[in-house]
């Protein structure tokens, strides 16, 4: 991991050295936009709307507008402001951690100490442990004045950015404010499902099956030969959209839906993890989006060969199209 951000957590006159990491990375393959009719590319210009020119990074400023004006901040102003000069994170209050409400967390930070001694590291780790608080800080990242939590994962202080108040929005659902009975049966009935559901919370059972599947559809268009040549128009991609087929949904008893799902549980159909043993590589034959009933199953279709358009001539690198 690379380092984001140095500083120090200081409280009271202790001064705390540490070193910012980002504790979460993106698993999501990355897709881009390509035209339909022949896979070309689409990409986005930073493009000027009084010359037309398209501008490079290093001409390009900010800007707020009401609506009637707009005032340019440049580098050098986001730069004077003082906060952004801040290299500390200042504690305010050590809350008990029951009080945090998790709707309020944004992003978490691995914070590592910056010292030849990680004494004062130690020791603060050690005091929100015994002490079972959270740390409410304030300080400064990119250009931005953050709230946080600071609080002891393992061995380490992880910094987990909080929503200011007035970002958190009050849920007003007047349907809820009507009175609902709920009888004493129902209600251990639910117990009864929660409990025969209960188990101890494992994150490494459970895998992102659509980014699995994803792949695997990747794979096999790959092996297939439907794959075009990068350097003409860099990939295809499909842009199929995504058809939750939800509707207004069924309505049934809600006895008969707990008693089911107590039965099935007790039966042993219990919830199956989300992460699943590797599968076998599927043959290049077989469309790994498309699964058909196992009752049903027909021999796969032979799919006609994706066209193959006649490979482009070369352009020199001065000839081929900006982005």
């Amino acid at each position: 991991m690379r380092s984001i951000w140095k500083g120090a957590i200081t409280f009271g006159l202790v001064n705390v050295p540490v070193k910012l990491y980002s504790a979460t990375e993106d698993h999501d393959v990355s897709l881009h936009q390509v035209h339909d009719a022949d896979g070309g590319r689409i990409r986005y210009q930073r493009r000027c709307e009084i010359c037309g020119k398209v501008v490079d990074y290093e001409h390009i400023d900010k800007a707020f507008d009401d609506g009637d004006r707009t005032v340019v901040l440049t580098a050098d102003d986001l730069k004077s402001l003082p906060e952004e000069r801040s290299r500390e994170i200042d504690v305010l209050e050590f809350v008990p951690s029951d009080q945090l409400d998790p709707l309020m967390f944004d992003r978490s930070y691995f914070l590592e100490p910056d010292s030849a001694s990680p004494k004062a590291y130690v020791l603060l780790r050690r005091t929100l442990e015994e002490t079972d608080r959270t740390a409410i800080v304030h300080f400064s990242l990119r250009q931005k004045t953050r709230l946080a939590a600071l609080r002891v994962r393992g061995d380490v202080l992880v910094l987990q950015t909080l929503l200011w108040d007035d970002e958190v929005r009050e849920a007003r659902f007047p349907v809820l404010d009507e009175k609902v009975r709920i009888s004493g049966k129902e209600l251990d009935m639910s117990g009864s499902l929660v409990e025969s559901l209960g188990d101890d919370f494992d994150p490494s059972q459970f895998g992102d099956d659509y980014q699995e599947e994803l792949r695997k559809l990747i794979d096999a268009k790959l092996e297939e030969g439907e794959s075009l040549d990068t350097d003409a128009t860099f990939g295809r991609a499909g842009d199929d959209e995504d058809g939750d087929g939800s509707g207004d949904g069924e309505v049934i008893d809600l006895m008969e839906a707990l008693r089911q799902s107590v039965e099935r549980s007790r039966s042993g159909a219990k919830k199956a993890p989300a992460k699943k043993p590797a599968a076998k590589k599927a043959p290049a034959k077989e469309r790994a989006a498309e699964k058909e009933p196992a009752a049903k199953k027909a021999p796969a279709a032979k799919k006609p060969a994706a066209k193959k358009k006649p490979a482009a001539k070369k352009k020199p690198a001065a000839e081929k199209k900006a982005s």
